[in-house]
Parts: C-alpha cells; structure tokens; sequence
C-alpha cells in the first residue's frame, strides 16, 4: 500500500509476522484461507512479500498446488522474482515455521493486520495535514475529510473492495436463511404497516427512502409511527434528524400519537390528569414504552449533509444505528457554492444515499412536492412533482407518496371526519428499484396526529 512518512521514524511493521505467515502457507495449504479472515494483500509492509502472497492467491484460484517450485514459477513468469526477494529468499521463509498450528496463522494474520491499520492511520493523518496546510479548504470540509478516513479504517473490513457474485450470494443467503427460519418475509426494518412490509419486505439496509407530500398531510407523523415501531416493538436504533420541529414538540407527538390521545388536548392542558383515569393510564404506558425506546433526536436548525453524516457516524459507533430519518430532505443545506438551488438538493440527495451505503442503514428522508399536482386534475402526485431536483428521483431506491382524496367541504362537515376521527389516506409507492409499486390505504387519525391501518378498529381518543 503507498505510504507518505512525514518523519525519519520507521512506520509500524511486523516483518517477522509476514515472513511467518507466508512460510505456514507454503507449509499448509489451507493456512491461506484462514489468513484471508483476517488479512488483506494490501496490508503487506514488505512489497516482496505483498507479491508473494498475490501470487499465492492466484494459484489458490487457480486450484494449484502452493509450494516452492509453483510460487518461483508464477513470480518469475511475470518478472516478479527478484522483487519477492528471489528463490533463495523463498525457500528461507518456512525456516523455524512449526507444521500444523492454526492458532499461530490466526495471531501472525492479527499482527499484520494491527500494524496495517495504524500505518493507515498515519497515512490518513498525514493526508489530513497536508490539506490543512494547502489552506485552500474550509475547517467543515477538513472536519469531514478526517472523520470519513478515519470512519473507514475504523470499520474496515476484512476483504475490502469488490467481492465475487458467490460472496455477496453466500453472504445474502445467510441472512435470508435466519429470517425464514423465523417465519419472517421482512428482511429490512419493519414499518410497522403489514402491506406496506409486503411489498417493501421492510426498509433495507443502504437504501434511499423517500416519503413525499405536499405539507400537512402527514410526512413527519408517519416518519414517526415508523420510527416508534422500529425502536419500540423491534428494539432497533433510530436515529432521527428534526430540522423543522424541536425535540420537545416531536416528544409530545411520540407520546400522543403511541397513547391514541388528543394532541390538541394534551398540549391545551385538558387531558384528564386523574390517575384512575383511562387516558392517563394509557398515557404513562406510553411514556414507560417511549422511555426506553432507542430513538435518538437531533433537533439543530440547518444541518449540512457533512454535518449530518459526522453526527450519523458517532451515534452508530456509540450507541448502534438501524434507521436514520431526515426532516425533511429541502431544510438540510449544501455545503459550498452551487450555481442555484437545484444543484444543491441534487448534492444533498447524493449525499444521502452516500450515508446509506457508507453506514450500511436505510435512511428515510421526508420531502416537500412541488405544487405541481394542485394544478392537475384528481392531484395525484408522481415522481416529477419531487420539489427542486431531479436527482431525488435518481438517488433514491423508494419513492412513497402520501396522498389524500381531494372532499368537498360539504362531504367533511357531514362525514366529520376531520372534525372527530380519521380520514382515508393512501401511500403510493411511486419507485421500488428491488419491488413492486403500488397503493397502501391507511388511516389518519388527525387527533393524534398518527396513522393507522384500514383493517384495525382505532381506538376512540
């Protein structure tokens, strides 16, 4: 791996581990592949035996033999001998290397691999520094640069890079495999919806969801209910940036939406504060579930998307992280300058979908639509009404729309529903890269601010 030395100390290396575990291959065969667990090429000090163990991974795909006479052939074939150190050195490796013992392949693999990171470290320090002193960026950008190389040594893997169909396959069956065992179809976070699950098999690691409507038809309601069932019924970490609401004000609609209490009432001061009371009996249940959810809130005004990403990065190392939620996707800022706003979303979107992958969680970002489908018979919305950019469309995996049927007033003053109770209410999957679309009808139950499926009787307030 190319390293920069800004000082005359010899960086970390373990020579003696690498010679090591280079001659209990030769030894034994199958020592490679218990080496690959832990190590890398890459994370080779000495370029010679870097080679020598690439040319011992070929001939391992090749299903050849791995001896003395295969490895000198395949080095000097391509005029690498001389650079691994030449036959004599080759030959030297497996000197006082004992037959047989897989713990000490483990512990000379774990060696390398410790000596690998902190030179990686260092290079990274080292890249950080000599941006810093180039002056040409800013301190956020620097900030970011930092976190990010050192977020990934920290989270390494063991084969970086790209991996073969049969990995991926193995790796996904495996999953897949516990989760029939369970009698599960949701391989993602489950949203609590059961159709909506069906079709999404929940929300998948590494994935952009969007939920998009025009306001107050229910975005962060629904962002919510999905976050309390997550962190409440399946104990997951959520991680939840509010750009709009406080902390407080997202408490307080947690806590009326899970008690199935009037919000208007609760905040106005005439919940019914008898403790025989039924209301404030299924409000301090509520307050004892919430309590010891998992849901983490961050609540700063006008976060940027490499804020976002920093804070993101520190709750998974700490705590753990399942499910990011972002509200909403137009209030989170760019960082730099951009000719006009719809190159900035475009870069938040990316940016996003970015976190996704890199933090290997959903992230579910909310977004405002365009008044688009206000002009257009019916209003219902599609992919092209996504406020300001393109890109979103792109970026995203899931695109969920809420949508609610245009009534006349006279039709809500005699039904009352807006009044009392709930109202009918469609989330339409307008893109699913990996599933189907389609309609999922659901109830919004205004005074709790909270969503509820059409087959359960909700509870009266």
């Amino acid at each position: 791996m190319p390293f920069a030395a800004t000082t005359d100390r010899t960086v970390p290396h373990n020579l003696e581990a690498e010679r090591a575990l280079l001659g209990s291959i030769l030894l034994d065969n199958s020592a490679l592949n218990q080496a690959l667990e832990i190590i890398a090429k890459d994370d080779f000090f000495s370029e010679g035996h870097r080679l020598t163990f690439e040319k011992m991974l070929d001939l391992s795909e090749k299903n050849r033999a791995i001896d003395l006479v295969t490895l000198s052939e395949e080095l000097a074939k391509d005029g690498l001998l001389e650079k691994s150190g030449g036959a004599a050195y080759l030959s030297s490796l497996t000197d006082g290397v004992p037959l047989g013992t897989t713990a000490a392949v483990a512990e000379y693999s774990r060696i390398i691999k410790e000596k690998s990171l902190v030179r990686r470290l260092i290079n990274a320090s080292n890249n950080v520094i000599a941006r810093c002193l180039e002056g040409t960026d800013d301190p956020e950008s620097l900030i970011d640069l930092a976190q990010s190389q050192v977020f990934d040594i920290a989270e390494q893997k063991v084969k970086s890079g790209f991996l073969t169909v049969r990995d991926v396959v193995q790796s996904s069956f495996g999953s897949i495999e516990k989760l029939l065992d369970r009698g599960s179809r949701i391989t993602g976070v489950a949203t609590g919806f059961r159709e909506l699950d069906d079709m999404t098999a929940g929300l998948q690691p590494s994935e952009l969801i969007i939920v998009a409507a025009r306001p107050s038809l229910g975005k962060t309601a629904l962002a919510l209910n999905i976050a309390a069932h997550a962190a409440i019924k399946d104990h997951k970490v959520v991680g939840m940036f509010s750009l709009e609401m406080s902390k407080e004000s997202l408490v307080i609609r947690l806590l009326c939406s899970e008690a199935e209490i009037d919000s208007h009432r609760f905040r106005t001061g005439f919940v019914d504060r008898d403790h025989e009371s039924r209301e404030w009996d299924k409000m301090t249940r509520a307050l004892g579930r919430l309590a010891e959810a998992p849901i983490h809130i961050e609540d700063m005004p006008a976060l940027s998307i490499m804020q976002i990403r920093a804070k993101a990065r520190r709750l998974k190392a700490e705590k753990g992280l399942d499910l990011l939620i972002v509200d909403y996707l137009q209030l989170v800022t760019g960082h730099g300058r951009f000719e006009n706003r719809t190159q900035e979303v475009s870069f938040i979107s990316r940016g996003l979908k970015s976190i996704a992958k890199e933090l290997h969680v959903p992230v579910l970002a909310l977004s405002q639509l365009s008044r688009a489908p206000e002009q257009r018979p019916g209003q219902r919305p599609q992919l092209s009404d996504l406020r300001e950019s393109g890109s979103i469309e792109q970026d995203s995996d899931v695109v969920i729309f809420i949508f609610r049927e245009r009534r006349s007033q006279e039709d809500e003053e005699e039904e009352g529903e807006f009044a009392r109770g709930g109202v009918e209410t469609k989330l339409i999957i307008g893109k699913q890269r990996n599933g189907p679309t389609g309609e999922i009808p659901l109830i919004f139950m205004r005074p709790w601010a909270a969503f509820r499926e059409m087959t359960r009787e909700p509870e009266e307030p």
